[in-house]
């Protein structure tokens, strides 16, 4: 339960990371048309708790 815990958290952690680029390209794009369809920014603010929920349950089952 553990390592499965701690790879959730590496996994949301790393999306958190993806969402944020993603989120910084939209906002300095060329075409201020071309808006896109993913809400970035909800995404990494769930990814961030996901990440934040799961590195807490890992640190509290050791």
């Amino acid at each position: 339960m553990q390592v499965s815990m701690l790879s959730v958290g590496i996994g949301a952690a790393i999306l958190f990371g993806v969402a944020e680029v993603a989120s910084w390209r939209r906002n300095n794009r060329r075409d201020v048309d071309n808006v896109g369809f993913m809400p970035w920014r909800g995404i990494a603010l769930a990814s961030a708790a996901v990440a934040l929920f799961a590195t807490a349950f890992w640190l509290a089952g050791k």
